[in-house]
């Protein structure tokens, strides 16, 4: 283009040019996808050659697909990427925190505030009426249970995968999109120590305005004396403030701190990358009864063997023990019994008229006391669930803990230029559990525990995937050809058990132990065991023409233990196609628009994150039957559901159209449009009463689910400052299309001592509503 016209030209493909220049001081100004804009004087040349600077952010940027990766400029579906360096300043306890308001479409929403707590991840909205969580995979290894084990600093990238295109390859999994994590790997050069640390601290960010104890007793003397009744209380001035029991539960200033320690070295052979961190939380509820530790170890590595046969490994082993207090309940709570119960009890009582009251002297031995020996509060104004807060955190005595080690090895060689051969072996192991007591206690008349109790639970869980696959990619000319096909095995196993022993000669969680006597009548324990398996077969081919016109085409095969014999595969293909449109010869140079990609998807994903051996008639223990004279109840087994052995997938279908544009070379636009429609829900069938037995479960149901997604980015490097600043936005709603003839509607959420229903599923509404 020459600087500041209209008048410009296109080179070949080798890049030859001829341009008319209406002034020999003219200026050009040479552009290409991928590459720097260089402005050259004319001055009085008439040739001109010029060598383009690679635009490495804009060329290099690649992101995963699941089994390879793909140059941004040329990815067909809606993928949104979260880089290693957007996360350094980020203050996280969860990796899944890192996603919140940084992409168009996917909602983060914490659970709780306790610390560690987790996150749901909703992709493009809620898809199922069962699970719509997201697929973890972690580098390579999908992972159950969520990504919390992951430390920060370990974070090479994330990537979401959104609609049916991209997330395809994963197939029987896929419904609710898919969320890929690489992990750092070793780089060329002299070993680097880095070491990253963080300190805060943690507050409530505000309380409730609540009565102190002169409001309240006018407020309760003013109830009396409407009801004709002697006020209770003739000196409200007398009683001051009270006990502001908020203050009393919350933990001020609580810590968080995070440690990391890192190693990076390799050279032309091999690479490492090793570290350690170290999370400390401490909630702000209760000093001593919230707190979350973890500790994190990795060590990835590749290493290189000739010039066609490299392999590697990662590994990660994670240690985590928490322990929390009761939350979400109605009185059960902390927070909710400090709101609900009256200010003018104190925290301690020291007043021997009120010890002497029968609900202290009756239950003396019971009494919860601190440290020190002070007596805890009973409160005479409120009663049933409504307690003492503080005593109720001291009765309570728990913690859980996990182990988990996540690690793939994998081997790769090139037999041809292009042509890969790659295996690789993943196992997530894991180990967790917890153990809780209960002692004799006595917080009010309807709060108390006349014995022990003791409970210890442990569990461990096996998952180990082999894949192989081959790949090809190879340029001719103008055409690139990337095509990978593969199969994968996954075996999934897990096992637990859990004891519980009552009215144990002890007083205290250190002393408890499932090794100490108690009565046949006073030991419960119970176990269970599965194993599931999926085999599957996939296959991808991407094709681009000039980097100009994109095409993709997705097949994978999913075979799984958890369907019936009638349905155990499903087929779960996709197909999208991208235009370039701004790499057309009739796409002018000097237009503000330097880059601009539509695209558009079409796919069909599947969910099988359901219980086990649904299809079959299992049978279950706890069913009680009178036999023998005296009509005595003796306990024994009965099935558990009707058998379904035409049970299969949930299948959910979506349809995305989008666009990817660059403006002025500082700013980036992507839009999306999309439609998910998922069928064959699982429900329970409902059967008539004579047949004995619970229904079994059935494809019964359908919704969908429509949206948009708007993303909007600067970015200007100045010098070593670089500004980047962005914005997104979505609209999603859903609608339940069908729930089978027998049902109109499903119970939602309940409220209250009465169970009130506040939420149900109606056809014609969305999942949950009001």
């Amino acid at each position: 283009m020459v600087k500041n016209t209209s008048t410009g030209t296109v080179t070949d493909l080798d890049g030859n040019y001829t341009l008319e220049v209406p002034d020999v001081d003219a200026v050009l100004v040479f552009s290409f996808l991928g590459y720097r804009t260089t402005e050259v004087p004319v001055q009085g040349r008439s040739r001109i050659d010029v060598v383009l600077e690679e635009d490495i952010q804009e060329l290099q940027e690649v992101v995963v697909v699941g089994y390879g990766v793909q140059k941004k400029s040329v990815v067909t579906g809606a993928i949104a990427k979260v880089k290693a360096e957007e996360l350094e300043n980020m203050p996280l306890t969860r990796i899944e925190q890192s996603l919140q308001g940084r992409t168009s479409g996917v909602l983060v929403t914490n659970t709780s505030g306790q610390p560690g707590a987790g996150a749901v991840v909703r992709i493009r909205g809620t898809t199922t009426i069962n699970n719509s969580d997201p697929l973890y995979v972690v580098d390579g290894v999908p992972i159950g249970g969520g990504i919390d084990y992951l430390a920060q600093g370990d974070i090479e990238s994330i990537e979401v995968l959104k609609d049916a295109a991209s997330a395809a390859v994963y197939g029987a999994r896929a419904a609710n999109g898919v969320i890929l994590v690489t992990t750092k790997k070793g780089k060329q050069g002299q070993a680097r120590l880095n070491y990253n640390t963080y300190y805060g601290v943690q507050n409530p960010w505000r309380k409730l305005s609540l009565l102190n104890a002169r409001e309240y007793a006018i407020l309760m003397n003013e109830s009396f004396a409407a009801a004709g009744d002697d006020i209770p209380f003739p000196d409200p001035d007398a009683l001051g403030e009270g006990t502001d029991w908020q203050d009393e539960v919350f933990h001020y200033n609580a810590p968080i701190s995070n440690h990391e320690l890192s190693l990076t070295a390799g050279n032309e052979q091999s690479s490492y990358f090793a570290s350690f961190s170290y999370l400390d939380q401490e909630g702000i509820v209760s000093q001593s009864d919230s707190r979350y530790q973890r500790l994190t170890a990795r060590i990835n590595s590749t290493h290189k063997v000739g010039s066609r046969f490299n392999f590697g490994q990662t590994l990660s082993y994670t240690r985590t023990r928490g322990v929390s207090v009761a939350e979400n309940t109605e009185f059960g709570s902390p927070l909710s019994r400090a709101i609900n119960i009256d200010p003018i009890t104190p925290v301690y009582e020291t007043d021997p008229d009120e010890l002497a009251d029968p609900r202290y002297a009756n239950n003396w031995d019971a009494l919860v006391r601190d440290d020190q020996g002070r007596i805890f509060a009973i409160s005479k104004y409120v009663t049933s669930e409504i307690v003492n807060p503080v005593a109720a955190l001291l009765v309570q005595q728990g913690y859980g803990w996990s182990d988990k080690i996540v690690g793939n090895v994998f081997a790769e060689y090139e037999l041809l230029d292009g042509l890969k051969l790659r295996s690789s072996v993943g196992a997530d192991i894991a180990f967790w559990g917890g153990e809780s007591f209960t002692p004799i206690h006595h917080l009010n008349a309807s709060n108390f525990a006349t014995q022990t109790s003791y409970n210890r639970g442990q569990n461990r869980g096996l998952y180990l995937i082999l894949e192989n696959t081959i790949s090809y990619q190879k340029v001719f000319g103008a055409h690139d050809l990337a095509v990978v096909a593969g199969t994968s095995a996954e075996r999934n196993r897990g096992q637990g058990q859990s004891g519980t022993l009552t009215d144990l000669p002890v007083d205290n969680i250190d002393d408890a132990s499932l090794s100490l006597p108690a009565a046949p009548d006073n030991q419960f324990f119970w176990g269970y065991e599965y194993e599931t398996r999926l085999a599957s077969y996939f296959g991808r081919v991407n094709y681009n023409y000039a980097q100009k016109y994109l095409l993709s085409v997705v097949l994978r095969v999913d075979g799984s233990s958890k369907f019936g014999t009638n349905n155990k595969f499903g087929f779960f293909p996709s197909v999208s196609a991208g235009w370039v449109i701004s790499e057309e010869p009739f796409w002018a140079a000097s237009s503000p628009v330097k880059f601009l990609k539509l695209r558009g998807s079409w796919g069909v994903n599947g969910n099988n994150q359901i219980g086990d051996f649904l299809y079959a008639s299992t049978v279950g223990g706890g069913r009680y039957y009178t036999f023998g004279v005296g009509d005595v109840l003796t306990d024994g087994v009965s099935p558990n559901a009707i058998a379904n052995p035409d049970l299969r997938w949930e299948q959910t279908t979506q349809t995305n159209f989008g666009f990817d544009a660059r403006l002025f070379r500082n700013w980036s636009l992507t839009f999306d449009y999309y439609r998910k429609e998922t069928t064959d829900m699982l429900l329970g069938v409902e059967v008539p009463g004579y047949v004995g037995n619970v229904g079994p479960v059935g494809n019964i149901a359908s919704m969908f689910n429509e949206g948009l997604g708007l993303e909007v980015g600067f970015d200007k490097q100045v010098g070593e400052w670089n500004l980047s600043l962005s914005a997104n936005g979505s609209h999603v709603r859903n609608e339940v299309t069908f729930l089978t003839n027998e049902k109109t509607f499903l119970p939602g959420q309940r409220f209250g001592p009465q169970g009130l229903e506040i939420t149900r599923t109606t056809v014609g509404y969305p999942i949950g509503h009001f």
